[in-house]
């Protein structure tokens, strides 16, 4: 009787998990795009709010949070205090960006490609940080390459790009990209755990991107 009165403590558990994942549109997406999602599940409430927590509010500038998803990291950037009329959330994915308009009406959410973001955002603007979940190592190279280079084009004096990984050693990725680690943290409580790392980024400002990936 009391394992059975555990195991249903444990599937209420499971179930409002799900409930609160959208479980609906994220396993859709990754049945239809494994690679661009990157995932078996979304990031937990855990993973976000250490994102957020390292994202500078108190300054000026546009914060832009890549691969918006299901908004878990969305909300967790609001609830740390930046302003709605500083967040623009960029999404690839139909579904995603139809989500996010709906259940974040106050938000700018760009429907787009994050290799072309320069093009996505208003001209001359200050960028103060990056916030990104795109699945940089599941990606092919020459897309990966690109949006590092839209990171390098963007972020200066004292811009930062927050990135988590479920690579807890050191991904590929980070040879092509050329910026001061300034922080790194494992969050075990995410689904694989993940490893968050914020980069600063000082050198002078790109001319022009370019792109390697169609």
């Amino acid at each position: 009787m009391m394992l059975r009165g555990i195991s249903l403590g444990r599937a209420r558990r499971v179930s409002e998990y799900l409930k609160n994942i959208a479980p609906g549109v994220f396993f859709q997406e990754l049945y239809n795009r494994p690679g661009a999602i990157g995932a078996i599940c979304p990031s937990s409430r855990y993973l976000a709010r250490q994102m957020a927590r390292q994202v500078p509010v108190s300054d000026d500038g546009l914060i832009i949070e890549l691969g918006g998803g299901t908004g878990v990291i969305t909300r967790a950037l609001l609830d740390h205090g930046v302003a709605p009329d500083r967040l623009k959330v960029v999404e690839f994915s139909s579904p995603f960006v139809q989500r996010l308009r709906q259940r974040f009406p106050h938000i700018d959410v760009i429907h787009g490609n994050a290799a072309d973001l320069s093009l996505l955002l208003p001209p001359g603007m200050k960028i103060r940080a990056i916030v990104s979940s795109l699945p940089l190592c599941s990606l092919p190279e020459p897309i990966t390459r690109a949006i590092l280079q839209q990171w390098q084009l963007l972020l200066q004096d004292g811009g930062v790009a927050i990135q988590f990984t479920y690579n807890l050693r050191l991904p590929k990725w980070r040879a092509h990209l050329k910026a001061r680690q300034t922080e790194s943290k494992v969050v075990w409580a995410n689904l694989p755990p993940a490893n968050i790392t914020t980069f600063s980024f000082t050198q002078a400002k790109l001319t022009h991107p370019s792109h390697e990936c169609p």
